[in-house]
């Protein structure tokens, strides 16, 4: 027998690309300002910093990578770094061993496979140390301007609260990158990422979201989950430069 046609993708209902397109609309009204907020000046940088992000703020990670950065400022000088100076360095960051295996087996791969240059597709990032598909997403958006969407934890918190994805497909980062992604133009990609990133830092949170002071509650099937009196709710959203 011939082997099984692949399944083709379930095109999504047009209702909810229409109330998801909605949010994103407002959500860039919103945040007009929204965009990368880890330092960096090239994409090796880049790549670095978003791996040292795992499990700590972006504004510690920007704290020590230019003491990072200013020791080692490429791939051939991290490889050859001396590993206890670069665990002291970002030991700040938190879990900094094993960030430091990946640091310096990232910076090892790429002066071996890439010349010391960062590739720019993503079947090549997500062979390097440390890095998966949000990692790379990161890099490929803010460095190469190639669309992707990063699905760290607030990406996925609040595309289960919008419902644009259901619980199943929720449990997997990779389901809810290509189901998302289906309802939006690729050249949005990047931008709804960090959107959605910016309304979960700021008032979406985890615990106790800012309803009564959120900008798309009129389309949040969710609303109702925090406060929804605009005094109480007002004093939930934070207005960070650095989240």
């Amino acid at each position: 027998m011939p082997p099984a046609a692949p399944e083709a993708p379930v095109k999504p209902p047009t209702s909810l690309v229409r109330r998801a397109r909605k949010i994103h609309r407002v959500l860039a009204e919103t945040y007009p300002e929204a965009g990368c907020e880890l330092d960096f000046r090239t994409p090796f940088e880049l790549l670095v910093a978003t791996v040292l992000s795992a499990q700590t703020t972006d504004r510690r990670v920007n704290a020590v990578t230019p003491a990072l950065f200013a020791a080692y400022p490429d791939a051939a000088a991290l490889a050859a770094a001396d590993r206890t100076a670069v665990e002291e360095i970002i030991r700040s960051t938190g879990f900094y061993r094993a960030k430091t295996d990946s640091v310096l087996g990232l910076s090892a791969a790429l002066v071996e496979r890439y010349d010391g240059e960062v590739p720019a597709r993503l079947r090549d990032l997500v062979t390097l140390p440390g890095v998966g598909r949000k990692t790379a997403n990161v890099v490929l958006g803010n460095a190469f301007d190639v669309p992707g969407l990063t699905v760290d934890t607030h990406f996925a918190r609040l595309v289960r609260r919008f419902e644009w994805v259901d619980d199943d497909v929720a449990k997997d980062p990779v389901k809810t990158e290509h189901a998302v992604g289906a309802l939006f133009p690729r050249r949005d990609w990047t931008m709804l990422s960090h959107r959605l990133i910016w309304h979960g830092r700021r008032r979406c949170h985890a615990r106790k979201p800012a309803c009564g002071a959120c900008p798309v509650a009129h389309w949040c099937p969710a609303y109702g989950t925090g406060p929804t009196d605009p005094v109480e709710a007002a004093r939930l959203v934070t207005t960070q430069g650095r989240a």
